[in-house]
């Protein structure tokens, strides 16, 4: 049985790491859930870092991604420009997959069956 490959995208902006299939999963989660906390619990995330991760999205675009309803277990909801993020994002990966689709098949077909788990490159 060959190792499965799955290709993964990070989008920086300015040099810097902005947009990967980790936030882009928590903005899907958010919205399956409704709620900060809910999608960092799904994700094993503390509350606080989930939120951080939001603020950040917020501000690394011109209009928020996330808007919450105030007060206690007020929720929270992606906004259109959000819903778009995470649809062209969807949109890029899948792209990048198809047009990478023989070179990951080569690479799979090196890879052992049970990779190790290394070092991050």
């Amino acid at each position: 049985m060959t190792a499965r490959v799955r290709l993964t995208l990070r989008l920086d902006a300015d040099g810097k790491p902005a947009l990967g299939h980790g936030k882009i999963h928590l903005l899907e989660k958010l919205e399956e859930t409704g709620s900060i906390s809910a999608a960092g619990r799904a994700m094993g995330m503390s509350y606080r870092r989930t939120w951080l991760l939001v603020d950040n999205l917020n501000q690394l675009f011109k209009e928020p991604l996330v808007i919450t309803r105030p007060g206690g277990g007020g929720g929270a909801f992606l906004t259109p420009t959000g819903k778009t993020v995470v649809t062209l994002y969807r949109q890029i990966e899948d792209k990048a997959a198809q047009a990478a689709r023989s070179d990951i098949a080569e690479l799979e077909s090196l890879l052992s069956a049970c990779p190790q788990k290394t070092s991050p490159e």
